[in-house]
């Protein structure tokens, strides 16, 4: 059964698909390539589309909001630190901008590489710690609730989705 929960984690793995072409694209200047400025603006459309706008407006306003409730019982709530993760990623895609606009290689490797791991690191706390207290601790009600609005927002932005996702079968 498809569950508001698991449509998280399995948008995860595109955008682990993402890192993957980043990381790959990072290699590719190490060794001495040209800077691919085609790639990295489409990669970070990808990144601004999916990840950012899709991914992170069913986690930031729709379950955030739901496990940060009075009535959720939680031994430690880490949704705020999941925010700041999401804050710092943002700050490391606007400093690779910055490396492509300069045509700097190492800022832009310094900063693909470090959104891939903060990314990798991030999803792993949500897939393993966040997701699973997030189940825990929500009633079913809330999360029926949560699906009804995970499916709201994907009917509004499935053009998009749908444009990020060719990015990761190119």
């Amino acid at each position: 059964m498809e569950t508001a929960l698991k449509i998280l984690s399995d948008e995860h793995q595109n955008i682990l698909k993402g890192i993957d072409a980043l990381l790959k694209e990072c290699d590719s200047l190490k060794s001495g390539n040209k800077i691919n400025k085609n790639f990295f603006k489409k990669a970070i459309d990808f990144i601004k589309g999916y990840a950012d706008k899709f991914h992170h407006a069913k986690e930031e306003d729709i379950l955030f909001i739901e496990m940060c409730r009075d009535e959720v019982q939680m031994h430690c709530n880490p949704t705020q630190q999941m925010l700041h993760e999401h804050n710092l990623g943002r700050n490391f895609i606007k400093e690779l901008e910055k490396g492509i606009e300069e045509s700097n290689k190492e800022k832009i490797i310094e900063n693909a590489r470090g959104y891939a791991q903060l990314l990798r690191d991030h999803i792993f706390k949500e897939d393993n710690v966040l997701y699973p207290m997030a189940d825990e601790s929500l009633s079913p009600s809330v999360k029926k609730n949560m699906l009804k609005k995970f499916k709201q927002v994907e009917q509004e932005l499935n053009k998009e989705k749908d444009k990020h996702l060719l990015f990761l079968k190119d």
